[in-house]
């Protein structure tokens, strides 16, 4: 059933070297245990990203779901990026993150949970499409625990960066800056925080390795920034703090040196740390929500 290996040979998922499937090191790179514990070819079967783009896109989907079924009254119809809105109160239970939510409210861990949100039909669309372009080949270039630590850390900065942008603002000499880029989200979710620092790291890595990947990824950043400042009701600090994030991530993610064991399993923890933060969302938001239905 999980197509367990026991006998024979692998190829090393670091550095493409044969290696034997019980080796508990890399003759080549090092990498401890490369055959995974036999479970290597079950891996490959979920791609270069490691199930990493279909889990999310599901995870995104229910929880966008869960969250109109939640306050069924409180759904938003009207214009085309509201329709099909979950409410506010319902967004906020599930983990919104904000000005409100983590510095009023103490709710913390909201840039984990926020990201895995979406505030109506056309948001998540759009999100989810780009995130089956961008995370593959992210995973591609730096390798899939890589991709996730660093799609994590754009979500993380990015919506720090949109909660505390409020305060920022509020220095004399700033009031440009805040009509340019929007005043920070007192409440905000989506994932183009973590699709951000996806790009930011492209743009990385076309300064150390291929330029060509990092003009590209920066006409497709510098492109939706500047859509996002024409447009109303964007989050404009998360996509500059996800970008960020994900650019200062990737250089410690060295491109340059292959993919450790201890990367995927940073990875999985980021994975397992969103699906936490969600749930102590739910735990203390829930009986608000309820209160005002």
């Amino acid at each position: 059933m999980f197509q367990r290996q026991t006998t024979g040979s692998v190829v090393c998922p670091t550095c493409g070297h044969l290696v034997g499937v019980k080796d508990a090191k890399c003759h080549n790179c090092g990498r401890p245990f490369p055959g995974m514990l036999g479970f290597a070819p079950l891996f490959r079967r979920f791609g270069e990203d490691m199930g990493f783009v279909p889990l999310t896109m599901g995870m995104c989907g229910i929880l966008y779901a869960l969250s109109l079924v939640a306050d069924v009254q409180g759904i938003r119809m009207n214009g085309l990026f509201s329709f099909l809105s979950p409410s506010g109160p319902s967004l906020s239970a599930f983990g919104a993150s904000g000005y409100v939510p983590v510095l009023q409210a103490g709710r913390w861990w909201t840039p984990l949970s926020a990201g895995w949100l979406h505030g109506g039909l056309l948001h998540i669309g759009f999100n989810l499409y780009w995130l089956n372009q961008f995370a593959p080949a992210v995973a591609t270039l730096y390798g899939p625990g890589r991709m996730m630590i660093i799609y994590t850390t754009g979500s993380i900065v990015g919506f720090f960066c949109s909660s505390l942008a409020i305060l920022v603002l509020q220095v004399p000499g700033l009031h440009l800056l805040g009509w340019i880029m929007g005043g920070g989200g007192e409440y905000t979710v989506g994932a183009s925080a973590a699709l951000f620092g996806l790009l930011g790291a492209m743009v990385h890595y076309g300064r150390r390795v291929s330029s060509a990947v990092g003009r590209q990824a920066l006409t497709y950043a510098a492109f939706f920034f500047i859509f996002g400042l024409v447009m109303s009701g964007v989050d404009n600090w998360a996509h500059l703090g996800g970008f960020v994030g994900g650019y200062l991530a990737s250089q410690v993610m060295n491109p340059l040196k292959p993919e450790r064991g201890d990367h995927l399993v940073w990875g999985l923890v980021c994975v397992v740390a969103s699906v936490a933060a969600i749930i102590a969302s739910l735990i203390t938001g829930w009986d608000v929500l309820m209160a005002t239905r």
